[in-house]
């Protein structure tokens, strides 16, 4: 089955960091630092359970950085050529290495990594993997390297500023002069190899990416008649870049993102991809090209995914800061509607600002209409950076980064809201435990509904210009598809709620052959239902949140159903609990759910017949796993369906003979799925805590009788 690719992006070093006495510049003894282990089997099902596909481990592969590790046989590096204590994850030293600040101990760290990648694949995920092909740190050295490997630049002619046989570019017998950068330098490097932003010259600046060397992949930069190839014989540096790719790849990595791919001529790419995919026909390529023109060259080339950053990020950024239009969106996605499967879409990365910074949108929740349209948008992928869930601010003064929006990539530090979310959500503020939900929310959509995954796309822009119940700038919608199912999505970035009246145009009931009709749909985030009388050339009304979406799922074979009334008024915690409690006995004792089970506020009663009386160790094994699954803070959800789809393996024995056609299915998570037309909470934290007040078991029935309460 086809799925929605979510990628989620984290840097070990800030994740696992649990320190909270932080100090700017710090060390890694003064400021610690997270560590593999941090990625245990808990953390990595909350990233599965929260919708994530792919984990990218940024940072993995070793590189430079201010940390004495030479008792261990590693090199040490000059602190002048090394951005911050901790180093860019970018400048690398040994392409064969991990980094040593990530492992327990620091002799076993590529086995701690390959653990990680077999406990990332056993929670259900798939592991991303930094390739930095265009630049290394300038003293690079492998001593990791496999026997019989040639080292880059170990073979280079230094005489020579090109040659097709050299792995670096030099400056002529020239000096590396860093006095631009600061006054004073006494690191030597005779001759200067050219920098990693294509600085040809001895003399790198400030914004240069002067702790890095370029990679030569045979192409001239300054040859006198302008840039010239010479790709025959292949380089000695395609071969040895390929040998890299090959190497991860054996350890079990599933995709790599490319760095600067666009640095890096094409023709390598082509090599390189088949080369890789001949023995690993799995494996993805995700490049970071910012040149639009040559999108499609990359593509064709071997490149699974691109960053969107030039088109729908920009776009994106520009909607949510009130400085465009939401209708540019429809712009941004023609531009790459032929190849818009390749596109990868995201709202923040270690090279953006946070969008709870100063410096964009001050609030996180500002950013969910965007991130509904990014997810749900196309069938494409999305990337989540770790922190933006919870509305991470990155406005910090780490070190070497300062205080510019961002999460430092250079400095040994700790970020808040991921050591709390990942030690003690209670700490978490109610504001950051929405937004994390509202995440939640939209992927789990994005996974479970095949008109998202793999549906059709119709835009609604052209149809509904700027009017008084509309408004383009503000406000984006679009329709999706798949068999009878279609999915109206609404976003809204005002900081009002909005009541729109959305035109459904002829062409679309022409070309997905929609009758005429009234259908119920089901809001997908809030499971309250409305009835849509659909017509051409007409309008539906919807009301959205303020820096909120719609999203409203009808099926066209269900017109006019209605349920049958629901006279019970439960309390919403307790009934939700059942629930959990109803699924929790069935997995422990093989049960059927619960036929007698009075749900009130203060006190709650369910029986159950089982084969045996419980053992008082079961007992209270019922109440630690009842409270378990509550912190989980798993989402409760809502769906439709009519009784000739509902998912298999759920009973309707116990439905009345008169029940309507059409049920409603309650979702815990993955946890518990069953028809009921009761209140519930919105996630399994609201219960509170679970408390087992007594149990009594009848021998003669075989019931055992279970009562409780939920402290709020």
């Amino acid at each position: 089955m086809k799925d929605k690719i979510v990628i989620y992006q984290v840097l070990p070093r800030l994740f696992g960091n649990r320190n909270e006495t932080l100090i700017e510049s710090g060390t890694i003894a003064e400021n610690g630092c997270g560590k593999f282990s941090a990625f245990d089997d808990k953390t990595l099902k909350e990233f599965h359970d929260m919708g994530i596909t792919h984990v990218w481990y940024t940072g993995v592969i070793r590189h430079a950085t201010q940390t004495d590790y030479s008792a261990y046989g590693i090199p040490k590096q000059h602190p002048e050529i090394v951005k911050g204590k901790a180093g860019s994850p970018y400048a690398i030293t040994d392409y064969y290495d991990v980094d040593p600040d990530l492992a327990d101990k620091i002799s076993e760290r590529m086995a701690e990594w390959e653990q990680l990648i077999e406990r990332t694949h056993m929670a259900g995920m798939k592991v991303v993997l930094d390739f930095v092909p265009n630049h290394v740190a300038r003293e690079y050295r492998s001593v990791c390297k496999p026997t019989g490997v040639r080292d880059l630049g170990e073979d280079d002619d230094t005489a020579l500023h090109f040659s097709p046989r050299n792995d670096f570019y030099y400056c002529w017998g020239e000096s590396l002069d860093l006095g631009a950068i600061a006054s004073g330098t006494s690191y030597e490097e005779t001759p200067a190899k050219a920098t990693g932003n294509d600085h040809f010259d001895a003399h790198p600046g400030i914004n240069d990416w002067y702790e890095t060397v370029k990679l030569n992949y045979g192409v001239d930069y300054c040859n006198t008649d302008g840039r010239s190839y010479h790709f025959d014989p292949i380089p000695s540096t395609w071969r040895k870049m390929t040998d890299i790719l090959l190497f991860w790849a054996a350890k079990g990595i599933d995709a790599f993102r490319c760095d600067m791919a666009e640095m890096v001529p094409v023709e390598f790419w082509n090599y390189a991809t088949n080369k890789v995919r001949k023995r690993f026909p799995h494996i993805l390529f995700i490049g970071e090209v910012y040149n639009t023109s040559l999108y499609r060259t990359y593509i064709a080339n071997g490149f699974d995914y691109l960053y969107d950053k030039v088109g729908m990020y920009d776009c994106m950024r520009g909607v949510i800061s009130g400085m465009r239009g939401a209708h540019e969106i429809t712009r941004e996605w023609q531009a790459t509607d032929d190849i818009h499967e390749h596109m990868l879409y995201f709202l923040e990365n270690h090279d953006e600002q946070r969008i709870a910074s100063d410096f964009f949108a001050s609030a996180g929740r500002k950013a969910i209409p965007a991130a509904a349209i990014a997810i749900l948008l196309r069938t494409n992928p999305f990337m989540l950076y770790s922190g933006q869930e919870f509305g991470e601010k990155g406005m910090d003064c780490e070190g070497f980064s300062g205080r510019d929006g961002r999460t430092s990539i250079f400095d040994y530090w700790s970020v808040s809201t991921l050591r709390r979310a990942f030690t003690d959500k209670k700490l978490l503020s109610d504001e950051e435990k929405i937004l994390v939900e509202a995440y939640r929310r939209l992927l789990r959509i994005a996974h479970r509904e095949a008109a998202i995954y793999d549906g059709e796309f119709f835009d609604l822009t052209y149809a509904n210009p700027s009017r008084q119940d509309f408004n383009p700038d503000r406000e984006y919608a679009f329709l999706r598809k798949k068999d009878d199912v279609i999915v109206l999505v609404v976003a809204n970035f005002a900081e009002h709620d909005k009541t729109s009246d959305i035109i459904i145009p002829a062409h679309a009931f022409d070309f997905w052959k929609i009758p005429e009709a009234n259908f119920v749909a089901r809001e997908l985030l809030s499971g309250k239902l409305t009835t849509f009388a659909l017509r051409r050339d007409a309008s539906v009304r919807v009301v959205v949140p303020a820096y909120g979406c719609g999203i409203f799922k009808f099926n066209l074979k269900m017109k006019d159903y209605v349920f049958n009334e629901h006279h019970k008024d439960e309390f919403p915690p307790a009934h939700t609990a059942e629930h959990l409690l109803n699924r929790l006995m069935m997995q422990m004792f093989g049960c059927e759910r619960s036929r007698n089970a009075h749900i009130e506020r203060k006190k709650s009663k369910m029986s159950y017949t089982l084969e045996r009386k419980p053992t008082r160790q079961e007992e209270k094994e019922i109440e630690r796993r009842m409270n378990e699954l509550i912190e989980q803070d798993l989402p409760v959800t809502y769906e439709l369906v009519d009784r000739a789809h509902v998912p298999e393996g759920i009973d309707l024995d116990r439905l009345p003979d008169d029940v309507s056609e059409m049920l409603r299915l309650v979702r815990i998570g993955d946890f518990d799925i069953c028809p009921c037309l009761g209140r519930h909470v919105r996630s399994t934290a609201q219960i509170g805590r679970f408390e087992l007040l007594g149990t009594n078991w009848d021998e003669m029935k075989h019931t055992f009788r279970i009562r409780f309460k939920v402290v709020q």
